[in-house]
């Protein structure tokens, strides 16, 4: 191996390390930090696993690193996820899927063959496909504004090395024994290293920070002499949300209300996340949703009224949304809600 992809490789290294130390010492309370710090330490064994003379072999002390190579994907899916979903939690569908593709990739780079190679190479993209699909799916209901601008970031950054990764392994026969791919490997490594830890150790504010602390809205004083086009607005959207109640459409979105009230979306986006304290409108609608329906659940005139019907006329689109939604808030399930205030349970 050359000694600048060496350089390279193991300058990456040294910052996804740090990295993954930094992460875990300052917010390992927090599921997005966990993950990164994570598939830090996964893409540093990447770079040790996948270097030249190392790739393939079948050395005994190597297997730790390429079965945290081989998981790589997964976890930066899960990673996204956190980034990116305020109410992520891994579960076990997500594990299984670590563990399938961590087994493919084990096969693959201990003589598994092309049958290996391309199912593993499957299963990357459908993890890298899946994670860019998040990010850009959540873009329209997130209210945080810099989380908003890093998802295109995100996409644009990671879908390019992607690309240029998965098309250098498909078309140089694995791209491992081919110069050129060590080198690309080697510097999009470290550039998604580079950035990612000159955000964490940066001095000012960063959009990346927000994201990854997941903790809540940031406090911001009150300005001296409030706005009265912001005093107005929040005059509009309360009186829309609880007098009209807007938040019944199940399809309601930002842009559909923000020209109800006939202001720029932005403007809106900034009300309900600086001014009411919320990083999601799904979040926010849900908040009148679920006030609605436990007022209902606890009113015996509706007694009879099936769950279903209740969840439908708050708003959500679906029983099954509207009970995680519920019980996320309350800790109990709507029917035993119901029947803790005297109810049945009609469901």
């Amino acid at each position: 191996m050359p000694n600048l992809q060496a350089g390279l490789r193991g300058a990456g290294i040294a910052l996804l390390l740090l990295l993954a130390i930094l992460l875990l010492r300052d917010g390992r309370r927090a599921v997005a930090m966990r993950l990164g710090a994570l598939y830090a330490i996964s893409a540093a064994a990447t770079l040790i696993s996948a270097a030249p003379p190392l790739d393939g072999q079948p050395w005994l002390w190597l297997l730790p690193f390429q079965v945290l190579n081989a998981g790589s994907p997964v976890l930066f899916w899960l990673l996204a996820s956190a980034l990116f979903d305020d109410e992520f939690a891994p579960g076990w569908p997500h594990a299984l899927a670590w563990l399938g593709l961590t087994g493919v990739g084990l096969w693959m780079v201990r003589g598994g063959g092309h049958v290996a190679f391309w199912a593993y190479k499957a299963g990357t993209l459908i993890s890298v496909g899946a994670a860019l699909v998040q990010v850009l799916a959540g873009r329209a209901g997130d209210l945080v504004e810099a989380r908003r601008r890093l998802r295109i970031r995100f996409v644009a950054v990671i879908g390019a090395f992607s690309a240029i990764i998965v098309t250098a392994s498909l078309f140089l026969h694995g791209g491992r024994d081919t110069p050129a791919f060590g080198y690309a490997d080697a510097i999009g490594n470290l550039a998604i290293a580079g950035v990612l830890a000159l955000a964490v150790l940066s001095l000012g504010p960063s959009p990346l920070l927000e994201p990854l602390v997941m903790a809540a809205a940031a406090r911001r004083p009150e300005p001296a002499e409030p706005d009265p086009r912001e005093a107005a607005l929040l005059e509009a959207l309360n009186r829309r949300m609880d007098q009209d109640r807007a938040y019944r459409e199940d399809d309601l979105n930002i842009a559909a209300l923000a020209a109800r009230l006939g202001v720029p979306e932005y403007r809106l986006r900034r009300l309900i996340n600086q001014r009411l304290g919320h990083r999601n409108f799904a979040a926010f609608l849900n908040g009148y949703r679920l006030r609605d329906a436990e007022a209902a659940l606890a009113d015996l005139s509706q007694d009879g009224v099936p769950i279903l019907t209740i969840a439908l006329d708050a708003g959500f689109a679906s029983i099954g949304v509207f009970n995680r939604a519920f019980k996320a808030r309350t800790g109990v399930t709507p029917t035993e809600y119901r029947r803790a205030r005297g109810g049945r349970a009609a469901a």
